[in-house]
Protein backbone atom coordinates (compact mmCIF):
# COMPACT_ATOMS: atom_id res chain seq x y z
CA UNK A 1 0.00 0.00 0.00
CA UNK A 2 1.04 3.40 -0.55
CA UNK A 3 2.43 5.60 2.06
CA UNK A 4 0.37 8.08 3.66
CA UNK A 5 3.29 10.95 2.78
CA UNK A 6 3.47 9.61 -0.41
CA UNK A 7 0.31 10.08 -0.88
CA UNK A 8 0.46 13.37 -0.13
CA UNK A 9 3.56 13.62 -2.57
CA UNK A 10 1.14 12.48 -5.07
CA UNK A 11 -1.38 15.01 -4.92
CA UNK A 12 0.76 17.91 -3.99
CA UNK A 13 1.95 17.30 -7.62
CA UNK A 14 -0.95 16.55 -9.09
CA UNK A 15 -2.19 20.36 -7.93
CA UNK A 16 1.20 22.02 -8.85
CA UNK A 17 1.10 20.14 -12.82
CA UNK A 18 -2.87 21.62 -12.56
CA UNK A 19 -1.13 24.66 -11.82
CA UNK A 20 0.93 24.92 -14.59
CA UNK A 21 -2.02 25.11 -17.23
CA UNK A 22 -3.80 28.05 -15.30
CA UNK A 23 0.21 29.53 -15.37
CA UNK A 24 0.44 28.89 -19.27
CA UNK A 25 -2.90 29.79 -20.21
CA UNK A 26 -1.75 33.42 -18.11
CA UNK A 27 1.75 34.04 -19.29
CA UNK A 28 1.29 32.82 -23.09
CA UNK A 29 -0.45 36.24 -24.49
CA UNK A 30 2.27 38.22 -23.38
CA UNK A 31 5.18 36.08 -23.75
CA UNK A 32 4.10 34.22 -26.82
CA UNK A 33 4.59 30.08 -26.51
CA UNK A 34 8.22 30.25 -27.58
CA UNK A 35 9.84 33.32 -25.22
CA UNK A 36 7.07 31.35 -22.35
CA UNK A 37 9.06 28.10 -22.54
CA UNK A 38 12.79 29.33 -23.04
CA UNK A 39 11.79 31.41 -19.59
CA UNK A 40 10.41 27.86 -18.27
CA UNK A 41 13.35 25.57 -19.26
CA UNK A 42 16.00 28.42 -18.63
CA UNK A 43 14.22 28.86 -15.31
CA UNK A 44 14.20 25.21 -14.46
CA UNK A 45 17.74 25.00 -15.49
CA UNK A 46 19.25 27.17 -13.44
CA UNK A 47 17.34 25.13 -10.34
CA UNK A 48 19.08 21.68 -11.34
CA UNK A 49 22.41 23.60 -12.18
CA UNK A 50 24.07 22.54 -8.59
CA UNK A 51 23.66 18.99 -9.79
CA UNK A 52 26.91 19.62 -12.56
CA UNK A 53 29.34 20.33 -9.36
CA UNK A 54 30.11 16.18 -9.44
CA UNK A 55 32.21 15.02 -11.81
CA UNK A 56 31.08 11.95 -12.09
CA UNK A 57 27.05 13.63 -13.01
CA UNK A 58 29.47 15.59 -15.65
CA UNK A 59 30.87 12.89 -17.27
CA UNK A 60 27.26 10.99 -17.82
CA UNK A 61 25.94 13.94 -19.10
CA UNK A 62 28.92 13.89 -22.05
CA UNK A 63 28.69 10.65 -22.72
CA UNK A 64 24.76 10.52 -23.31
CA UNK A 65 24.91 13.87 -25.01
CA UNK A 66 22.70 13.04 -28.22
CA UNK A 67 20.16 10.98 -26.60
CA UNK A 68 19.96 13.97 -23.74
CA UNK A 69 19.39 16.33 -26.23
CA UNK A 70 16.68 14.31 -28.32
CA UNK A 71 15.08 14.03 -25.44
CA UNK A 72 15.28 17.62 -24.31
CA UNK A 73 13.28 18.07 -27.81
CA UNK A 74 10.77 15.75 -27.65
CA UNK A 75 9.99 15.31 -24.22
CA UNK A 76 9.85 19.49 -23.24
CA UNK A 77 11.05 21.96 -26.03
CA UNK A 78 8.04 20.74 -28.70
CA UNK A 79 5.68 19.63 -26.22
CA UNK A 80 5.92 22.92 -24.20
CA UNK A 81 5.58 24.98 -26.93
CA UNK A 82 2.67 23.31 -28.49
CA UNK A 83 0.71 23.57 -24.92
CA UNK A 84 1.41 26.57 -24.51
CA UNK A 85 -0.29 27.45 -27.89
CA UNK A 86 -2.75 25.76 -26.76
CA UNK A 87 -3.63 28.02 -24.21
CA UNK A 88 -4.22 31.15 -25.95
CA UNK A 89 -7.06 28.92 -27.40
CA UNK A 90 -8.51 26.30 -25.04
CA UNK A 91 -9.23 26.62 -21.35
CA UNK A 92 -6.54 25.63 -18.65
CA UNK A 93 -8.87 22.31 -18.05
CA UNK A 94 -9.52 21.41 -21.52
CA UNK A 95 -5.88 21.41 -22.50
CA UNK A 96 -4.95 19.40 -19.42
CA UNK A 97 -7.88 16.30 -20.47
CA UNK A 98 -5.67 16.65 -23.85
CA UNK A 99 -2.73 15.94 -21.90
CA UNK A 100 -3.89 13.28 -20.09
CA UNK A 101 -4.59 11.05 -23.21
CA UNK A 102 -0.14 10.62 -22.97
CA UNK A 103 -0.75 7.31 -22.17
CA UNK A 104 -2.89 6.47 -25.05
CA UNK A 105 -0.20 7.93 -26.82
CA UNK A 106 2.35 6.28 -25.63
CA UNK A 107 0.40 2.77 -25.71
CA UNK A 108 0.21 3.74 -29.62
CA UNK A 109 3.96 4.72 -29.93
CA UNK A 110 5.26 1.34 -28.15
CA UNK A 111 3.38 -1.07 -30.39
CA UNK A 112 4.31 0.71 -33.81
CA UNK A 113 7.78 1.66 -33.49
CA UNK A 114 9.22 -0.30 -29.74
CA UNK A 115 7.75 -3.77 -30.26
CA UNK A 116 5.80 -2.72 -26.85
CA UNK A 117 2.61 -5.72 -26.29
CA UNK A 118 -0.70 -4.66 -26.60
CA UNK A 119 -4.02 -7.16 -25.34
CA UNK A 120 -7.16 -6.38 -26.58
CA UNK A 121 -8.11 -4.84 -23.37
CA UNK A 122 -5.61 -2.37 -23.81
CA UNK A 123 -7.16 -1.56 -27.29
CA UNK A 124 -10.54 -1.43 -26.61
CA UNK A 125 -9.02 1.51 -23.77
CA UNK A 126 -7.24 2.97 -26.46
CA UNK A 127 -10.77 3.26 -28.26
CA UNK A 128 -13.04 4.77 -25.42
CA UNK A 129 -10.00 7.35 -24.84
CA UNK A 130 -10.35 8.31 -28.16
CA UNK A 131 -14.26 8.48 -27.89
CA UNK A 132 -13.93 10.40 -25.07
CA UNK A 133 -11.43 13.17 -26.78
CA UNK A 134 -13.81 13.00 -29.93
CA UNK A 135 -16.66 14.32 -26.82
CA UNK A 136 -14.74 17.22 -25.74
CA UNK A 137 -13.20 18.50 -29.41
CA UNK A 138 -16.55 17.95 -31.99
CA UNK A 139 -17.49 21.29 -31.55
CA UNK A 140 -14.09 23.07 -31.35
CA UNK A 141 -12.81 21.77 -34.62
CA UNK A 142 -12.99 25.09 -36.23
CA UNK A 143 -9.95 25.07 -38.82
CA UNK A 144 -10.26 28.85 -39.56
CA UNK A 145 -6.43 31.30 -38.78
CA UNK A 146 -8.23 31.89 -35.05
CA UNK A 147 -10.54 28.79 -34.54
CA UNK A 148 -9.84 26.79 -31.47
CA UNK A 149 -8.93 23.25 -34.11
CA UNK A 150 -5.23 23.84 -34.54
CA UNK A 151 -5.07 24.32 -30.57
CA UNK A 152 -6.72 20.85 -30.07
CA UNK A 153 -4.22 19.38 -33.12
CA UNK A 154 -0.87 21.16 -31.42
CA UNK A 155 -2.40 19.74 -27.61
CA UNK A 156 -2.51 16.16 -29.54
CA UNK A 157 0.55 16.58 -30.92
CA UNK A 158 2.36 17.10 -27.68
CA UNK A 159 1.12 14.17 -26.14
CA UNK A 160 2.14 12.31 -28.24
CA UNK A 161 5.59 13.62 -28.30
CA UNK A 162 5.51 12.19 -24.72
CA UNK A 163 4.81 9.17 -26.23
CA UNK A 164 7.73 8.66 -27.76
CA UNK A 165 10.05 10.41 -24.92
CA UNK A 166 8.63 7.96 -22.49
CA UNK A 167 9.42 5.31 -24.85
CA UNK A 168 12.70 5.94 -25.97
CA UNK A 169 13.77 7.27 -22.04
CA UNK A 170 12.92 3.75 -21.31
CA UNK A 171 14.92 1.81 -24.46
CA UNK A 172 18.10 4.41 -24.85
CA UNK A 173 18.44 6.02 -21.14
CA UNK A 174 17.39 3.42 -18.48
CA UNK A 175 21.10 3.14 -17.20
CA UNK A 176 21.39 6.75 -16.33
CA UNK A 177 19.56 8.71 -13.07
CA UNK A 178 16.47 10.00 -12.66
CA UNK A 179 18.56 13.57 -12.01
CA UNK A 180 20.67 12.58 -14.90
CA UNK A 181 17.80 12.48 -17.23
CA UNK A 182 15.88 15.30 -16.14
CA UNK A 183 19.02 17.98 -15.61
CA UNK A 184 20.69 16.99 -19.40
CA UNK A 185 17.31 17.02 -21.10
CA UNK A 186 16.36 20.58 -19.25
CA UNK A 187 19.61 21.96 -20.30
CA UNK A 188 19.42 20.59 -23.87
CA UNK A 189 16.58 22.19 -24.40
CA UNK A 190 17.19 25.51 -23.19
CA UNK A 191 20.21 25.74 -25.72
CA UNK A 192 17.75 25.06 -27.92
CA UNK A 193 14.95 27.54 -27.35
CA UNK A 194 17.74 30.19 -26.95
CA UNK A 195 18.13 31.81 -30.39
CA UNK A 196 14.11 30.95 -31.12
CA UNK A 197 13.18 32.48 -27.90
CA UNK A 198 15.03 35.68 -28.25
CA UNK A 199 13.71 36.18 -31.67
CA UNK A 200 10.05 36.03 -30.35
CA UNK A 201 10.46 37.45 -27.33
CA UNK A 202 8.28 39.96 -27.00
CA UNK A 203 8.43 43.79 -27.65
CA UNK A 204 6.21 44.97 -24.65
CA UNK A 205 7.70 43.57 -21.44
CA UNK A 206 4.95 41.10 -20.07
CA UNK A 207 3.24 41.93 -16.62
CA UNK A 208 4.39 41.20 -13.42
CA UNK A 209 1.81 38.36 -13.28
CA UNK A 210 2.89 37.07 -16.54
CA UNK A 211 5.62 37.04 -15.13
CA UNK A 212 5.09 35.81 -11.70
CA UNK A 213 3.21 32.93 -13.77
CA UNK A 214 6.64 31.96 -16.00
CA UNK A 215 8.79 31.81 -12.80
CA UNK A 216 6.30 29.49 -11.08
CA UNK A 217 6.08 27.68 -14.35
CA UNK A 218 9.73 27.42 -14.19
CA UNK A 219 10.66 26.52 -10.83
CA UNK A 220 7.54 24.84 -9.44
CA UNK A 221 5.80 23.20 -12.06
CA UNK A 222 8.93 22.38 -13.77
CA UNK A 223 11.72 21.49 -11.89
CA UNK A 224 10.26 20.75 -8.66
CA UNK A 225 7.54 18.93 -9.90
CA UNK A 226 9.79 16.40 -11.65
CA UNK A 227 12.49 15.96 -8.55
CA UNK A 228 9.06 14.99 -6.40
CA UNK A 229 7.98 13.47 -9.38
CA UNK A 230 10.83 10.59 -9.65
CA UNK A 231 10.49 10.42 -5.15
CA UNK A 232 7.23 9.13 -6.28
CA UNK A 233 8.27 7.15 -8.79
CA UNK A 234 11.05 5.37 -6.85
CA UNK A 235 9.00 4.95 -3.90
CA UNK A 236 5.46 4.24 -4.90
CA UNK A 237 6.32 2.71 -8.09
CA UNK A 238 4.82 3.67 -11.87
CA UNK A 239 1.22 2.77 -11.34
CA UNK A 240 0.80 4.82 -8.63
CA UNK A 241 2.83 7.62 -10.39
CA UNK A 242 0.20 7.40 -13.44
CA UNK A 243 -2.34 8.40 -10.87
CA UNK A 244 -1.32 11.83 -11.86
CA UNK A 245 -2.76 11.33 -15.08
CA UNK A 246 -6.01 11.34 -13.90
CA UNK A 247 -5.30 14.13 -10.57
CA UNK A 248 -3.87 17.26 -12.84
CA UNK A 249 -7.20 17.63 -15.16
CA UNK A 250 -9.21 17.74 -12.25
CA UNK A 251 -6.96 20.21 -10.07
CA UNK A 252 -6.34 22.21 -13.75
CA UNK A 253 -10.32 22.19 -14.40
CA UNK A 254 -10.53 23.86 -10.70
CA UNK A 255 -7.73 26.05 -10.72
CA UNK A 256 -9.49 27.37 -14.11
CA UNK A 257 -12.96 27.16 -12.97
CA UNK A 258 -12.26 29.24 -9.43
CA UNK A 259 -9.14 31.26 -10.50
CA UNK A 260 -9.99 32.04 -14.03
CA UNK A 261 -13.77 31.82 -14.48
CA UNK A 262 -13.77 29.14 -17.08
CA UNK A 263 -16.90 26.89 -17.21
CA UNK A 264 -18.10 23.98 -16.17
CA UNK A 265 -19.96 22.13 -18.16
CA UNK A 266 -21.84 18.75 -19.11
CA UNK A 267 -19.84 17.70 -22.22
CA UNK A 268 -16.21 18.57 -20.51
CA UNK A 269 -17.44 16.33 -17.63
CA UNK A 270 -18.75 13.09 -20.23
CA UNK A 271 -15.61 13.61 -22.24
CA UNK A 272 -13.10 13.95 -19.48
CA UNK A 273 -14.87 10.46 -17.41
CA UNK A 274 -14.67 8.71 -20.97
CA UNK A 275 -11.31 10.30 -21.78
CA UNK A 276 -9.53 9.18 -18.46
CA UNK A 277 -11.30 6.10 -17.96
CA UNK A 278 -10.30 4.78 -21.42
CA UNK A 279 -7.11 5.49 -20.36
CA UNK A 280 -7.17 3.86 -17.08
CA UNK A 281 -8.12 0.65 -19.03
CA UNK A 282 -5.48 1.26 -21.45
CA UNK A 283 -2.84 0.99 -18.58
CA UNK A 284 -4.50 -1.88 -16.94
CA UNK A 285 -5.96 0.36 -13.86
CA UNK A 286 -9.06 -1.21 -14.72
CA UNK A 287 -9.26 -4.86 -15.78
CA UNK A 288 -11.85 -6.19 -18.12
CA UNK A 289 -10.64 -10.43 -17.75
CA UNK A 290 -12.18 -11.69 -20.59
CA UNK A 291 -11.15 -9.47 -23.43
CA UNK A 292 -7.69 -9.94 -21.64
CA UNK A 293 -7.70 -13.51 -22.12
CA UNK A 294 -9.05 -13.38 -25.68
Amino acid sequence: LMRYSDALLLLLLSAIWGASFLFMRVASPEFGPVALVLVRMGGAALVVLPFLLSAKFRRALIENFWPLAFLGFINQAVPFVLLSFSTLRLEAGFTSLLNATTPMFTAIVGVLWFTTPINRTQVLGLLIAFAGVAILSLDKLDFKSEGPGWAILAGLVATFCYGIAVNFSKKRLAHLSADQITTGSMLASTAMLLIPGIYFWPETNPSTVAWGSAIGLAVVCTAIAFLLFFRVLSRAGAMASATVTFLVPVFAIAWGVSLLGETLNARLILGMVVTLFGTAITLQMIRLPKLSRA
